[in-house]
């Protein structure tokens, strides 16, 4: 059996703002022409909430592949998703992996097992993200929405070192920004940016869309971009140029529409990118391409 045979974990997921969790997935879309790549996803994590079957990671990427998403970003963010991220890129050649500490896992970290296991982790995330199948760093930055005052202090000293390690390394940033706009655009041009930055799950409106693309940051929109009240997402998608937006699920969370409530997974994304043309007011193959090209060049060819 491999090591990634099993998901690390079932995490049980909320309902989403109302919306009662179904227990069948959904059936695959209509095939895109042009393939593109998931560019987050957690592989690892069972969508225990909603009851359904774990996909494993050949089933995922085989239903993926069925559709046009032919390539799977598996992002790590604690140390048992870190290692299972890094063993499942080097088994599967569909995948590439990224690591970090999330940003409401440093503080969990401090607060339950202290310092020396805050800092053994940040040293074991350094050597794991110098492997030539993790391709960025990330994900990390802040999120006030589940962390309080008394956390916010370590987040930011975490998101500053993993800003630091992803220019060290001169891999990507994948940025996790909830409830934190400004403070995070503040951390990230007090230390410097990296090269290549990509603000996962975009949250912004198309003010922030306009900044971050003047200074050649990625935003990559989720299954959120299709809900009934995105509207500010849709008009980010519009005002983005099209050579810096990326597409991705966040499997097993936020299900486009009009599935929003049952499990994710990274064969959705035809949804979304069909959404994001629209908004766009290109082709769907226009934006596929785009798409494309836009994740090659953030996570390097595979």
């Amino acid at each position: 059996m491999s090591s990634t045979d099993e998901p690390v974990r079932a995490r049980a997921t909320t309902q989403e703002s109302g919306h009662s969790r179904q227990l069948e997935r959904p059936p695959l879309p209509e095939p895109l022409r042009i393939p593109v790549i998931d560019t987050h996803c957690h592989l690892d994590i069972a969508d225990g909430d909603a009851g359904a079957e774990w996909l494993g990671v050949d089933d995922a990427v085989a239903r993926a592949t069925a559709v046009g998403v032919t390539r799977i970003v598996q992002v790590g963010c604690d140390l048992p998703s870190a290692r299972w991220s890094v063993a499942a890129a080097a088994e599967h050649p569909a995948l590439v992996a990224t690591v970090a500490l999330h940003p409401n896992e440093a503080p969990r970290i401090l607060t339950a097992e202290g310092r020396a296991a805050l800092e053994a982790a940040y040293a074991e995330i350094a050597e794991l993200a110098a492997l030539p199948q993790v391709r960025a760093v990330g994900e990390t930055g802040l999120d006030f929405f589940r962390t309080g005052e008394d956390g916010r202090e370590v987040q930011e000293e975490s998101f500053r070192r993993h800003i630091a390690l992803a220019k060290e390394l001169g891999k990507a940033l994948v940025i996790h920004d909830r409830d934190a706009h400004s403070d995070v655009i503040r951390v990230l041009e007090s230390e410097g940016a990296p090269e290549l930055v990509v603000f996962h799950c975009y949250s912004g409106d198309a003010d922030m869309a306009r900044y971050c693309a003047d200074r050649g940051w990625y935003l990559s929109f989720a299954g959120t971009v299709t809900f009934k009240n995105a509207a500010a997402l849709r008009e980010s998608v519009a005002v983005a140029p099209i050579d810096r937006v990326l597409v991705e699920t966040d499997a097993p969370y936020l299900t486009p529409m009009p599935f929003r409530g049952r499990p994710n997974a990274s064969y959705l994304v035809p949804l979304t990118v069909r959404v994001m043309a629209q908004s766009a007011d290109v082709d769907e193959d226009t934006m596929a391409t785009a798409l494309w090209d836009n994740a090659q060049h953030v996570f390097g060819p595979w």
